[in-house]
């Protein structure tokens, strides 16, 4: 009964530790120190791209971005063929002018396809997370950059446990889609509670969500 007691003890000790360190790390979201061009000579950012006009508006979003921004690890879903061509079609622009060009494609299981149920989308979500934990780990970025795909959310829960385990402070920037005016998106909704920053397109999302912030538009 004893050694029973004891294991318990130590079993609620270490889950209210871990209780503890999720409160701070929640809590210093957005607080630590802005990493721009003008501190760090080159930011390694992981951008999340997606079917649809997520890609075109994260690239929109990153041709405004300096070189500082470098390099850049693209993430895709492994059916998604079209972002592919978007993204070196960018790059190419981007050599053509002069700037850094250093970028690589790594690919991961979709998330969640277009209209599927959010049931089903639990488990295609966790298989996804088998595959991007490594590589989030591996990559080890400063900063990732998302706009709503499904595909951020296990990248973006590994690079939050990165930060969970004391291992690096990736930093989380999601911009919600332009076309959302209303409501937010499910991505959204939970990047809201993880992500350092929230930008929104539009001030009724402001008004709804506190927390996010209006630049207008930016992409």
């Amino acid at each position: 009964m004893d050694t029973k007691m004891l294991l318990f003890g130590g079993l609620c000790f270490l889950l209210v530790l871990l209780f503890l360190r999720l409160v701070v790390v929640l809590r210093g979201l957005g607080k630590q120190r802005c990493m721009t061009h003008s501190n760090l000579r080159q930011l390694k950012v992981m951008i999340i791209t997606g079917s649809g006009g997520h890609t075109t508006e994260i690239l929109r979003l990153m041709g405004s971005l300096s070189d500082a921004y470098s390099p850049r690890i693209y993430i895709l879903a492994d059916t998604d063929k079209l972002s592919e061509e978007k993204i070196k079609h960018f790059e190419s622009g981007r050599k053509t002018e002069g700037r850094n060009s250093q970028f690589s494609l790594e690919r991961i299981p979709r998330s969640r396809e277009v209209r599927q149920s959010y049931i089903t989308s639990v488990a295609s979500t966790l298989y996804a997370s088998l595959y991007s934990f490594p590589l989030v780990f591996r990559h080890s970025p400063d900063l990732i950059l998302c706009n709503g795909p499904g595909t951020c959310i296990p990248i973006c829960a590994a690079g939050f446990t990165m930060r969970f385990l004391g291992m690096k402070d990736v930093q989380q920037v999601y911009v919600e889609s332009v076309c959302r005016v209303q409501t937010m998106s499910l991505s959204g909704r939970i990047m809201y509670l993880f992500a350092d920053h929230l930008l929104v397109h539009w001030p009724s999302l402001k008004e709804k969500y506190s927390k996010s912030i209006y630049l207008g538009r930016v992409v």
